[in-house]
């Protein structure tokens, strides 16, 4: 048996005879182990659970188990089904509560052996439990937004194709595979629901409808450890064929007075780890395995160690209607006994984040975008309202663990109302890193990066995942490579942003800002201003102590290259102290495309024009998988970095950016970062890295549904925190956006390894097209303000990090107010 544990470790599947042989296994601390090191394999340090509310539609059934409080007969002046104003009133307070699934649990056809129940589906309007459950399920999402879980029972295949549209997920407990529990006295003796081959067949028609479901066994209840190692394989059997199987469920049977099973023994602690232990080790890594911690308070940390990777749905409003005398253990007190277990607890979905992420296979095309755009980017709940771009506050758990204090002040930028200051984080890697079992690869992965050391895929990913303590030790690694490589200085540049079209030809899926000439019905009207504008700005921006004009705009479909270089031109003859940092590599491609002449060439001409540097915008995720649904029609991820490497090789310094929190995921962005980081070994010409947090409010993969509502807080500071990491020590400065991430975002990565804040921008046009709240310019003394709050040293400084002039620095702080610019309408051609 020692072998056969050590081939299962190592990642072999079981066969049912195999399987057979751990019934005898008697030792439970092997398998333990083993189930431990698969589970951790395939979720890491994470145990998930879903916050809900428990609705139960009706307790009557057809059916008698002998164990069951749940279900009774009908009583006098008792409504045989909750009424839609009950319904709707507790949903309500689960949403208001920060509930995100309503789990409807019902008897199992109760119109089939109750008259009160016949007559009551009548009054409702119904002839059947579950064509009110449908109505029901749909009334409770579209009122409230809950997710609905499903638990009806038997289920045909046209019943699931009926039920699919309005829920996110359904189940149907297994419990057992023996048919002896349905014979004279059995536990299911007089229940023709709970013949295991009919709830088999509902089952396997759930994966024939790709519905995400779920089933378990319910243990203790007069079965054999065979018997339930049988049941296992039947449901992985299923499982294999389909794929829809989300988790299994391994729940104790706990004894009820008033039952027949009431002196029944229950299963021991031991029972109960042995089984769990055997479904991780016959499941393997990715099987989500739940147990509920309401039966078994006191001993959750064995339950963690047995192999789990869920703790079910836990109420903080209802009672669990099936083990009444189980009361919920408040989240606070389950995070905490999931902490002592080396484990981080995370929120999730009814609907289990595999499935989240793959809604156009899993999910009825009425819940895709509902689910979408409650999902992180690893699928799973979204537990705070910010997004970028809003003035909503972000989370303060996030907050409080890199060190700032959520009462610190305004989240948003105002310009007559700097915000005031924040405590400093602190900490470094061989601290912060150390406070938790459990973490050696993440530990591991940040003593290579703060040494310089290149971190693989597999490693950024993990640095991605971070939650709870190893968010704050990553966060605290990157924070320790700022501070030995920048000091405490904050560095900015005093620019003006100049947009000179937002007509563009190119339909990239998240851009809000470009306009086709007759798409007059989108945010703002096309519009294309000409030079003499675009020097009038520049002058003004110098008359202002700018340093630096930032010139980007659509790809009109009438520019050429020589576009460009009379741009550079103009404003260089009118204002030749003034750098010129513009035109994205997409510009750059068409620009030469255009003049039929090599990008070397062209960049050469540009330089003789006049222009400084160039931002590294239209980079979004570079990566071309998610280039070919986010901006198919755009340059792709080798051009990209063949205009940025000709640019480098011309002599041109450049940025780096990423577009982050729409509908990629985390092994994107590493690639992104690898890319970045190989092609600066070579060349060494970019001079920072900006993340640029998706602004979802009015882009059109978001409207169409589509995309996320941008990154979450958390994956939002993880951005800058982890490109410090994997860019050490090959890129210097890591900026934030203010614009995109407001004053408390800018408060909370500055924590976490950024130096740079980037412009003050006097205009900004392309976020507060997407529906960005914040404003279009943080003026030097603002900009300062800001800094100093968080106990650092506010610096301007040129395009390419260079010092600046003392008469340009105190010109800035005494720019007068800006004209309106002109924004001439483009005229449809």
């Amino acid at each position: 048996m020692g072998r056969f544990l050590k081939q299962v470790a190592e990642g072999q599947r079981i066969g049912p005879e195999q399987a057979a042989e751990l019934a005898r296994q008697t030792d439970l601390a092997r398998l333990i182990a083993v189930a431990g090191e698969l589970r951790d394999a395939g979720h890491g340090p994470l145990v998930s659970y879903s916050k809900k509310v428990f609705l139960p539609l009706t307790h009557l059934c057809r059916d008698v188990c002998h164990y069951c409080v749940f279900a009774h007969p009908p009583k006098v002046g008792e409504q045989a089904f909750m009424g839609r104003g009950e319904l709707l009133e507790q949903a309500q307070a689960a949403s208001a509560a920060g509930c995100k699934e309503a789990l409807f649990t019902l008897g199992d056809k109760p119109e089939l052996r109750y008259k009160a129940a016949r007559e009551g589906l009548q009054e409702l309007g119904h002839g059947t439990t579950l064509s009110y459950l449908r109505e029901a399920a749909q009334m409770v999402f579209q009122e409230t937004g809950l997710l609905p879980h499903l638990n009806p029972g038997l289920m045909t295949h046209k019943d699931l194709l009926a039920l699919r549209p309005v829920s996110a997920s359904m189940g149907i407990m297994l419990e057992t595979a023996s048919d002896r529990l349905s014979e004279k006295g059995g536990a299911h003796y007089g229940s023709p629901d709970k013949v295991p081959a009919r709830r088999f067949e509902t089952l396997r028609l759930a994966g024939e409808a790709a519905v995400p479901f779920t089933s378990g066994l319910l243990i203790g209840i007069g079965e054999t450890r065979l018997e339930r190692i049988e049941a296992l394989i039947a449901l992985r059997q299923l499982h294999e064929e389909y794929g829809h199987l989300q988790e299994v469920i391994i729940q104790n049977f706990r004894a009820k007075p008033g039952t027949r099973m009431a002196e029944a023994p229950e299963p021991d602690l031991d029972e109960l780890l042995w089984t769990i232990a055997v479904a991780r080790i016959l499941f393997g890594p990715e099987m989500s395995i739940q147990a509920p911690p309401n039966l078994s308070p006191g001993v959750l940390t064995r339950i963690v160690e047995a192999g789990i990777n869920d703790w079910g749905g836990v109420s903080p409003l209802t009672p669990d209607f099936v083990n009444p005398e189980a009361p919920w253990p408040h989240l606070d007190r389950l995070e905490r006994e999931t902490e002592e277990a080396g484990k981080h607890l995370v929120e999730r979905l009814t609907v289990y984040p595999k499935y989240a992420l793959d809604g156009e296979r899993w999910l009825d095309e009425h819940m895709r975008v509902p689910v979408l755009r409650r999902i992180d980017t690893e699928g799973f709940a979204r537990v705070d309202e910010w997004s970028p771009g809003t003035l909503d506050a972000p989370p303060e758990q996030v907050l409080q663990l890199i060190g700032v204090r959520p009462e610190s002040g305004p989240t948003d930028v105002v310009l007559n109302d700097p915000p005031p200051g924040v405590a400093q984080s602190n900490g470094s890697v061989s601290n912060g890193s150390r406070r938790r079992a459990g973490v050696s690869e993440l530990v591991g992965a940040l003593r290579r990066a703060v040494s310089g050391e290149p971190l693989d895929e597999t490693s950024i990913v993990r640095l991605f995942a971070a939650r709870g303590r190893d968010f704050g030790a990553v966060c605290e690694a990157a924070d320790e490579i700022r501070s030995s490589v920048n000091g405490d200085v904050v560095t900015y540049v005093v620019n003006r942003n100049i947009n000179y079209t937002n007509v563009c030809y190119f339909r990239c899926q998240f851009c809000a800002f470009s306009k086709g000439k007759m798409s007059e019905s989108l945010r703002g009207r096309p519009y294309n201003i000409g030079n003499d504008e675009v020097v009038r700005r520049s002058v003004e921006a110098w008359d202002r102590g700018a340093t630096e004009v930032c010139m980007q705009g659509g790809i009109h479909p009438e520019y050429t290259g020589q576009t460009y270089i009379d741009l550079c031109r103009a404003v260089k003859k009118a204002v030749p102290d003034m750098h010129v940092h513009a035109f994205s590599p997409l510009e750059v491609w068409q620009g030469a495309e255009t003049l039929g002449v090599t990008l070397e060439a062209f960049l050469g001409s540009l330089r003789e024009a006049g222009l400084g540097t160039l931002p590294g915008t239209a980079a979004e995720v570079l990566d071309d998988e998610v280039r070919a649904v986010l901006c198919p029609d755009k340059i792709n991820t080798e051009q990209w970095l063949e205009v940025m490497e000709t640019a480098h090789h011309v002599g041109f310094r450049t940025t780096a950016t990423i577009m982050y929190g729409h509908m990629e995921r985390s092994a994107n962005w590493a690639r992104h970062l690898l890319r970045l980081r190989a092609l600066q070994e070579r060349t060494g010409g970019f001079t920072e890295f900006v993340p640029l947090p998706f602004v979802h409010m009015e882009a059109p993969i978001y409207l169409k549904g589509h995309a996320r509502r941008g990154p979450t807080f958390r994956e939002a500071v993880l951005m800058h925190a982890v490109a410090r990491l994997a860019l050490n020590p090959h890129f210097t400065n890591i900026q934030t956006s203010w614009v995109k991430m407001g004053a408390a975002g800018v408060r909370a990565c500055l924590s976490a390894g950024v130096n740079d804040l980037g412009g003050t921008l006097m205009n900004e046009s392309i976020t507060r097209a997407a529906g960005s709240e914040h404003g279009q310019e943080l003026a030097p003394a603002q900009m300062e303000e800001l800094i100093r709050s968080c106990g650092r040293a506010p610096k301007q400084r040129s395009t390419a990090y260079g010092e600046v002039p003392a008469d340009r620095v105190e010109r800035s702080f005494e720019a007068p107010e800006l004209l309106p610019p002109d924004n001439q309408v483009a005229v449809s051609g």
